[in-house]
């Protein structure tokens, strides 16, 4: 067989596996939104099952024949070339799933769909015990998966390798040591200034039906498609892909937190936006999805807070949402709404962090969960590490398990290793930020006037487009003509927080 007719095999192939995980993707998102409470041992069923159809076709052997046959050919010669970028992600892909048990990826599966309302149930009671058994199940299985895939120095670094390709605890701990060190003095300066902003009026009670409503209107304005994704309520915020011109976005709206409501439907359309942004030509294949969940979080974050939380971004939707909600918003100021909404204080829950802060509760759960991994931590003394290290590193204790170990819904979906993600993908958002500025002059302006189109162009022809093209590192050092680096952020907050709070 030539290698054109061995690369055409492979990618029919890998799109339909891509098809069938649409499906698990779909079982996934109707679970979060719409399954009835009692339908979730069938639900584990159906997952499991798919799962392991996915397992079936990913570690067929014909696989790894297609990529032996197409390897070293002349067909790969251009190393940036999408065939090249397909083959070498695929490969990557094939030589860490076949060293997984289609059991044990089944057993995932199936727990993982019952934790989650277990985890939702043991949150709304604010009772850990009650989740305690499927967390203790879970990390038994994800040291499991590590052990299959293998690691050098220790088991989290096999799983931190699922998200963000090349990046280790080591490199993560230098990371947040170099945050720390940075935002911790930040913080403090902040705790003593003079200034403080008048947070009582982001307590006002808005309709949640209405902030779903105007929720959509922020997500339309900012250019998400609704030809080809919808926003639904959920019990956790997420973005899922059902294939090129099917985006789900779950929200969840709390009556009197408003502007909260609206940085979480940026942050969630940020990743909607990427999705939606992807070459479609390339549907079912590396280069046609996120270059790492690094990345894609970077789109997030780059929303929610170098967008979401400007001047700029208020002063065109802050009359609209006064308009809308005349009651609770008519008499509200823009700089006073400005300088709430940006307040700096040591908080419980991470999802309503502010920036300076927001990376210390991901810092928090980085080792918390490394610590599970190891064995270091058992999940039965999961609430009193957290508690302790909430007072540790933010001087907060939690009054209740909802507030602490159970806030996140992220280990009951099995996702270890997926919260570094969360500040590589900020440290990438203020470097992609920057560059844009350069490139397209005052966004400031361009917020303020409603206009936020060309921003998305911009993404989508430096990021979006390029798919899986370039590892992230890499691609971050094409946009942007640097590394990987923290000190766009730290600049980035200094200067908004130092001109806010007279600093």
């Amino acid at each position: 067989m030539g290698a054109e007719q061995a690369y055409e095999e492979l990618i029919r192939r890998v799109r339909e596996e891509a098809t069938l995980a649409s499906i698990e993707a779909l079982l996934e998102w109707d679970e979060e939104t719409q399954m009835p409470a009692g339908a979730v041992e069938g639900r584990s069923e159906q997952l499991a099952l798919v799962a392991g159809l996915l397992h079936e076709r990913g570690t067929d052997p014909r696989l790894g024949e297609l990529l032996g046959e197409l390897e070293g050919s002349a067909l790969l010669a251009d190393p940036d070339s999408p065939a090249a970028v397909n083959v070498r992600e695929l490969r990557r892909d094939y030589d860490r799933y076949v060293r997984l048990p289609r059991k044990l990826v089944q057993d995932l599966a199936r727990i993982t769909a019952v934790a989650q309302r277990a985890w939702s149930a043991a949150r709304n009671a604010s009772d850990f015990s009650r989740f305690r058994p499927y967390l203790e199940r879970i990390v038994e299985l994800k040291r499991a998966e590590a052990a299959c895939v293998g690691y050098e120095r220790e088991p989290y670094d096999a799983l931190i390798e699922d998200y963000e390709p090349g990046i280790t605890s080591a490199i993560m701990g230098r990371l947040f040591d170099a945050l720390r060190r940075e935002l911790v003095p930040l913080a403090a300066r902040i705790a003593g200034a003079g200034s403080r902003p008048a947070v009582g009026m982001l307590r006002r009670a808005v309709p949640l039906e209405g902030q779903r409503r105007f929720g959509e209107r922020v997500a339309g304005a900012v250019g998400f498609n609704f030809r080809r994704g919808r926003l639904d309520l959920g019990v956790h915020p997420c973005c899922t892909s059902l294939g090129p011109a099917d985006c789900r976005i779950g929200l969840r709206f709390d009556l009197r937190d408003f502007a909260g409501g609206v940085l979480t439907v940026l942050h969630e359309v940020g990743h909607g936006l990427y999705e939606q942004g992807l070459d479609p030509q390339f549907y079912g294949t590396p280069m046609g999805e996120a270059a790492s969940v690094g990345m894609d979080e970077s789109q997030a974050r780059l929303w929610e807070n170098r967008v979401g939380r400007s001047r700029g971004f208020w002063q065109h939707f802050l009359p609209r949402a006064s308009e809308r909600f005349p009651e609770a918003l008519g008499d509200l100021d823009l700089d006073e709404f400005y300088f709430a909404v940006n307040r700096v204080s040591p908080s419980l829950i991470r999802v309503h962090a502010d920036e300076v802060t927001y990376n210390v509760h991901v810092m928090i759960r980085f080792e918390l969960e490394r610590a599970l991994m190891s064995g270091d931590l058992a999940a039965a003394d999961l609430p009193d590490a957290w508690s302790e290290a909430y007072q540790r590193y933010l001087g907060v204790t939690p009054a209740n398990d909802a507030e602490g170990c159970l806030q996140d819904g992220h280990w009951a979906e099995g996702l270890i290793g997926y919260f570094p993600t969360y500040t590589l993908g900020d440290v990438f958002a203020a470097q992609l930020f920057v560059q844009a500025r350069r490139e397209l002059g005052n966004l400031e302006e361009s917020f303020a006037r409603g206009e936020f189109r060309e921003l998305v162009r911009w993404l989508e022809e430096r990021i979006y487009r390029q798919g899986s093209r370039y590892p992230s590192a890499r691609l971050i050092e094409v946009v942007t003509g640097g590394p990987p680096n923290h000190r766009p952020l730290v600049e980035a907050l200094r200067e908004r927080y130092g001109t806010l709070y007279d600093l």
